[in-house]
């Protein structure tokens, strides 16, 4: 019954508010923006590269990587992987849409983030429960928004990242469907707690240097076996945009239908729109807010252009043809062993350990910065510590349950964020054009763009840019 109650709601959000909001949304802000998506390509590389002014500032490309670390994992691989499962080869096409449409959004939603974030005594921080509170001057919205993205990472997300980390030892012989996932939920949530609670810094500073690596090593991995099976590439095409513009399929079974797994497992991916990303924004020490609001464009395209498209073609290619039992991380280790033998099983579990594991930890890190922002203060260190055994405990729970509760529990609260930031974001829009359009002429000009809040008339108090 709950998974029957909570899969209605997820798909009432899919199939009519949330496809029409973020399709909308995203292509209001690609207009009004002039399409700075493409347009500003160049630029999106330039800032990229930017150096913080004050020494040991965030610069823009560790904000990059902040906001990319907790993307790449679960939605690039098993989220991929589902959607084809599932919603059939034309669910790419649908992921490449809402990435390209969707990356207007994301530079509406980290220019805003950057031009009301806070000055602290450890740098900068912000996010959109601050960009609510200081324009719209709702602080019980601010709150609730915040209270989801605490449901939604703390919970939704950590629970199926923990699922998805034990699915891929499915694949050994050793493997037993009663036991097995709980024993690995509890490791992680174990490892978890104790890097949390601040004995594990050694771990993280090890995972989070492998984890480039590995993404750079996954990647490669794609293009070989595309290049193996390179002839299969034009039926893998032809697969893809035929699926897509089915629309007896689409239109015959609205909720399994590959549009809507493309837009969640697209959205789940890169974000755009949703609201996590400027909180890793904010903290960038950049000379102009357009600047962070153009890399994370390039960070959208990262995510679902190159990473989730290498993940579609990889399996595509191999011959491998997906299917509702094979849904998830075993369609993945299927299609790699199908072309690399008893290497490719052990190259993804080893690749979604160290993805989920940092990914658990960044999505705890955002919990936190929202959790500060209710209180209005920062916690006490034995309430932090309670705060993360509970979420020790939720990572033990859902490496046992349900995918497809767990799914739907992930895409719902992930909805509930974006229902408050795609209107907040629209409405606060032109705060954002203005700030592009100044930046523009300062680029014209041959200056290096430096943003004051008077050259666009900000109306609102702002702790920077005076």
């Amino acid at each position: 019954m709950l998974d029957n109650i909570i899969s209605s709601i997820s798909d009432a959000l899919y199939s009519y508010i949330l496809i029409i909001l973020l399709i909308a949304g995203g292509i209001f802000f690609t207009v009004r923006t002039r399409f700075a998506q493409f347009r500003l390509f160049k630029q999106q590389l330039r800032s990229v590269m930017e150096k913080p002014d004050e020494k040991g500032g965030v610069s823009s490309f560790q904000a990059l990587m902040v906001s990319t670390a907790s993307r790449v994992g679960t939605g690039n691989i098993v989220g991929v992987s589902t959607a084809l499962c599932l919603g059939g080869f034309g669910s790419v096409f649908w992921m490449w849409i809402i990435a390209f449409i969707g990356s207007a959004s994301a530079f509406v939603e980290s220019t805003l983030a950057q031009i009301y974030k806070k000055k602290g005594p450890d740098g900068y921080y912000g996010g959109p429960a601050y960009y609510i509170e200081a324009t719209l001057h709702s602080r019980p919205l601010a709150v609730i928004f915040s209270v989801l993205l605490i449901l939604t990472y703390g919970f939704g997300f950590n629970m199926l990242a923990s699922y998805n980390l034990q699915s891929t030892f499915s694949a050994f012989s050793f493997y037993n469907a009663d036991t097995t996932p709980w024993i690995i939920g509890i490791v992680i949530a174990v490892i978890v707690c104790y890097c949390l609670i601040g004995g594990g810094s050694r771990i993280v500073k090890t995972t989070s240097f492998l984890v480039p690596i590995m993404g750079i090593a996954y990647v490669l991995v794609a293009l070989l076996i595309i290049a193996l099976n390179f002839k299969s590439l034009p039926g893998v095409f032809s697969a893809i945009f035929s699926n897509a513009f089915d629309f007896k399929a689409i239109f015959g079974g609205i909720s399994g239908s590959c549009v809507i797994y493309g837009i969640k497992r697209g959205l789940f991916s890169n974000e755009a729109g949703v609201g996590s990303a400027p909180n890793a924004s904010a903290s960038a020490d950049v000379k102009h807010p357009v600047k962070q609001g153009l890399v994370q464009v390039l960070s959208v395209f990262i995510d679902t252009i190159l990473i989730c498209s290498a993940t579609a073609f990889m399996c595509m290619c191999s011959g491998v043809e997906p299917s509702a039992e094979l849904s998830g991380a075993p369609y993945v280790q299927k299609a790699l062993s199908e072309t690399l033998g008893s290497f490719g099983p052990v190259f993804i579990t080893v690749a979604m350990i160290l993805f989920s594991f940092t990914t658990l930890l960044g999505n705890l890190f955002y919990v936190e910065k929202c959790i500060t922002y209710i209180l209005g203060k920062v916690p006490s260190k034995s309430f932090m510590n309670v705060c993360h055994v509970i979420s020790s405990a939720v990572i033990f729970v859902g490496a046992g349950l349900s995918a497809e509760l767990l799914w739907n529990i992930s895409d719902i609260f992930m909805g509930g964020m974006t229902l408050i930031n795609m209107p907040v974001i629209l409405i606060l829009s032109g705060y954002a054009v203005k700030a592009l359009k100044d930046y523009e002429k300062q680029l014209k000009s041959g200056n290096e763009p430096v943003f004051h809040a008077e050259n666009i008339d900000l109306p609102h108090k702002v702790d920077c840019w005076k």
